[in-house]
C-alpha cells in the first residue's frame, strides 16, 4: 500500500525540484523511489551521491548483483528484488546463481563468503570479529573489498527501507 505519494518536479521541495530536473534532463524521466524521495531534499541529494559513488566499487558488476539480491531479500523488498534481478540478468547472472543469491549462498567458495558477510553486515554487523576478516582474507577478499560490501549493503538498506517504509 502507497504510504508516501511521489512528487513531480513542479511540487518538489527546491532543493528536490533542482535535482529531479537534472536527472530528467540526463535521462528523460525520473523513477517512482526518486520522485517519492524528493520529499526529503536531504535524503535525495544523499541518495544520489551515494548511489554515484557505489558504482565505482570494484566488485564486479556480477557479484554486487548477487549481494544485492542477498540483502534485498532479508529485508524484503519486493521493488528492489525485482529491480536486482533485472540487473543480475544484465550483468549475466544465470537464474540459478539468483536463486542461490536470494539464499545468500553461491556456488563459488569465495562469494559464499562475501555474500554471507554482507547479510551478516546488515543483520548483525556488531557480531562481526577479527575472526570474519581473516577469513574473508584467506579467501583473497582484500580491504578493499570489504568496505566495498558495507557501503553497497548500506546503499541496499536505504533503498529497500525507503521503499517498504514509503509503499513503492
Amino acid at each position: 500500500m502507497r504510504r508516501l505519494e511521489p512528487l513531480t518536479a513542479d511540487d518538489a521541495p527546491e532543493k528536490s525540484r533542482e535535482l529531479l530536473a537534472e536527472i530528467i534532463g540526463r535521462r528523460g524521466a525520473v523513477g517512482d523511489m526518486i520522485s517519492t524521495m524528493a520529499h526529503s531534499p536531504a535524503l535525495l541529494e544523499g541518495y544520489l551521491a551515494f548511489s554515484r559513488a557505489m558504482k565505482r566499487i570494484k566488485l564486479p558488476r556480477a557479484l554486487s548483483e548477487k549481494i544485492s539480491l542477498a540483502v534485498q531479500e532479508w529485508l524484503g523488498c519486493a521493488t528492489c528484488l525485482a529491480a536486482h534481478t533485472d540487473a543480475a540478468r544484465a550483468a549475466g547472472v544465470s537464474e540459478a546463481d539468483i536463486s542461490l543469491a536470494r539464499q545468500g549462498v553461491s556456488v563459488d567458495p569465495r562469494e559464499i563468503a562475501l555474500i554471507g558477510f554482507a547479510v551478516r553486515v546488515l543483520a548483525e554487523p556488531s557480531g562481526l570479529s577479527d575472526v570474519d576478516i581473516e577469513e574473508l582474507r584467506s579467501h583473497g577478499w582484500t580491504d578493499r573489498a570489504i568496505a566495498d560490501v558495507v557501503g553497497l549493503v548500506s546503499l541496499n538498506a536505504l533503498t529497500g527501507s525507503f521503499n517498504l517504509v514509503a509503499g513503492v
